[in-house]
């Protein structure tokens, strides 16, 4: 598993973490059942601290993609696939608002949002064709 983290990001290390994690599970790079590194290794290797990276297995955790076992260590969870649905839905959302914070100081209206969307959505389904 990698996680490389930018500490010149507005986003926290622990959310970064998480992040990472998330989307690997979500991608099916950690499947179910995957042991995770333990906090203690996994801040060693990132050269960070111990509670930043327990912050991130407990959201981790909370959010029902991995389970921590005292003593014996983090795995990764069988995904619920409304949980998965959720997440998927959650990035489609953050996309979206990045493509409305773009779209603002072009000028671009809602009209002009959905013509966008609508040529990429035809350039992929020809693109899936051929």
């Amino acid at each position: 598993m990698r996680v490389v983290l930018s500490n010149s990001s507005q986003v926290p290390l622990y959310e970064q973490i998480k992040e990472q994690i998330g989307a690997a599970i979500l991608a099916g790079d950690l499947a179910e059942g995957a042991t995770l590194p333990s906090v203690r290794v996994l801040a060693r290797d990132l050269r960070i601290s111990v509670i930043t990276t327990t912050r991130a297995y407990t959201e981790l955790a909370a959010e029902g993609f991995i389970t921590t076992v005292p003593g014996k260590g983090a795995f990764v969870q069988s995904l619920d696939r409304e949980l998965v649905r959720e997440q998927r839905v959650r990035q489609v959302e953050a996309g979206l608002q990045a493509a409305l914070d773009a779209a603002r100081p072009a000028g671009l209206g809602r009209d002009d949002l959905v013509e966008i969307l609508d040529a990429l959505i035809r350039a992929e389904q020809q693109e899936a064709a051929s």
